[in-house]
């Protein structure tokens, strides 16, 4: 069944793939953004139904959680309703995905190789994007993702197969319903978006090279590292969300305490949230760090904190409360991604210091420097400072300055929505949209009537000459 699946998946990429081929790119991409409509349209008719699973998976996954059996982030991901703006940010994603540029057929260089030589014309060269092919996209617990990643994979011209965790299973089956609804009613193969339901179906898909090109995983350490061991094909994603910030000594209290505020308590179980708080140990004091600390721990945060920064709370310890919030640090609590009202302190003497902590601990994931307010010509031209420094030393797939690590987000980032955060060294990196669906091809154009050899290049009388000059684009 899972490789008939994925033999579906790929006739359905060919299918449209050939089919929009005889298409203006113009007329293509309108297909693609009808079938997008309908399944805003299909989402905004079910929505009742939608809410209505929605709630079962809640309740069936916060039962497992009382029992032990699931953590509390996994429950707070689940639920699509709760948390303000999620359903209609995930609506308008789609709407969103549907008004950007397309990505596909897109001249990004050309070159012209040899100019006439003779009967045969010049030879051209263009690097033009187009699809990835099929997309196995395997997620936890946050249903939504199945409405992203069929956005942005029909807008980028892919197939995609979607798995999402067992604890979802109601409203995914509910959402995977519309979606196919949807795409019947538009011109596009009612396959090119499927889902599967079991792990075993995983098994299966992650050893068929053959149809499928590339893995996104999205989900906890165990889940990513456990596709990365099995699949055959090339994987996209990040095992660990483990995201630092620096205070460096000249950074603005006022600033600097609801910042790192948003970073951890804006949604702690979000990959983006912050797990490490790295100090300037000119803050000890200056005041800064028991101001901060303070705003912390009534938002009954627990600081995981170093021998240092530690001893400067010795005026918290009288309250019973608070002192139970205040832990000394263990060495592996640097290299941990809570998801979770906890926090890592650690004090440090300069921003070369912090950086070396974020390449030693750090999963290449969001990191952030607060330091002196920026201006625009500043963050232009001011050189070996901190933040030049900072965000010149870290090779993190989103590096920021005086921002909330929360900002490392695709719809954020006006991507409409994304698959998931890339910390790879390859392709595509951070919050991943249409851009990061997109590969590239080199296309040769050849004129004239002679052949073009390559041998003509190397032998005769008058060997033919190489050119290598750029050309203007073509799209």
């Amino acid at each position: 069944m899972a490789t008939e699946i994925a033999r579906l998946a790929r006739s359905a990429f060919v299918e449209a793939q050939r089919d929009l081929s005889i298409q203006s790119r113009e007329d293509a991409d309108a297909i693609r953004v009808e079938a997008l409509s309908e399944i805003c349209k299909e989402l905004e008719a079910e929505q009742d139904e939608i809410r209505s699973a929605n709630r079962r998976d809640v309740e069936e996954a916060s039962a497992l959680a009382e029992q032990g059996q699931l953590s509390k982030q996994l429950v707070s991901r689940l639920d699509l309703f709760s948390k303000k703006g999620k359903w209609e940010t995930m609506l308008q994603g789609v709407t969103d995905v549907a008004r950007l540029p397309s990505p596909l057929d897109v001249c990004t260089w050309s070159n012209r190789l040899a100019g006439a030589h003779g009967d045969s014309g010049a030879m051209d060269l263009y690097r033009v994007t187009c699809p990835i092919g099929v997309l196995l996209c395997i997620f936890e617990a946050r249903p939504e993702v199945i409405v992203n990643i069929a956005s942005l994979a029909i807008k980028s011209g892919n197939a995609a197969i979607l798995k999402g965790g067992k604890e979802s299973k109601h409203t995914a089956a509910v959402l995977a319903r519309c979606i196919a609804r949807a795409l019947a009613k538009s011109q596009l193969p009612k396959t090119l978006v499927q889902t599967v339901e079991t792990r075993e179906e995983i098994q299966t898909l992650l050893h068929e090279e053959k149809y499928i090109d590339l893995v996104i995983p999205r989900g906890s350490n165990a889940l990513v590292k456990s596709i990365q061991r099995e699949a055959r094909m090339p994987v996209m994603g990040h095992a660990d969300g483990l995201c630092a910030m620096y205070i460096h000594e000249d950074a603005v209290e006022s600033m600097v305490i609801d910042t790192v505020l948003d970073s951890k308590l804006d949604y702690p179980s979000a990959c983006n949230a912050l797990e490490t708080l790295l100090i300037h140990r000119k803050h000890l004091s200056s005041g800064l760090w028991t101001s901060l600390a303070e705003a912390l721990l009534k938002a009954n945060v627990r600081l995981h904190c170093d021998a240092v920064s530690l001893e400067a709370l010795s005026c918290f310890r009288h309250n019973p409360s608070w002192s139970k919030l205040l832990v000394e640090a263990k060495p592996e609590d640097y290299d941990t991604e809570y998801l979770d009202l906890d926090l890592a302190v650690r004090v440090v003497d300069s921003v070369t210091e912090a950086v070396d902590h974020i390449n030693a601990h750090g999963s290449g994931h969001t990191d952030v420097i607060l330091t002196a307010p920026q201006t625009e010509k500043r963050l232009e031209s001011t050189k070996h400072s901190a933040a030049d420094i900072f965000t010149r030393s870290l090779s993190s797939s989103s590096v920021f300055v005086n921002a909330s690590s929360r900002f490392a987000d695709g719809f954020r980032y006006g991507f409409g929505t994304e698959v998931g955060i890339s910390t790879g060294r390859t392709h595509a990196r951070g919050p991943v949209g249409l851009d990061g669906l997109v590969i590239y091809k080199y296309i040769l154009r050849a004129a004239g009537k002679g052949a073009q050899t390559a041998s003509a290049f190397a032998t005769g009388d008058e060997p033919r000459a190489w050119l290598h000059e750029p050309i203007a684009d073509e799209n």
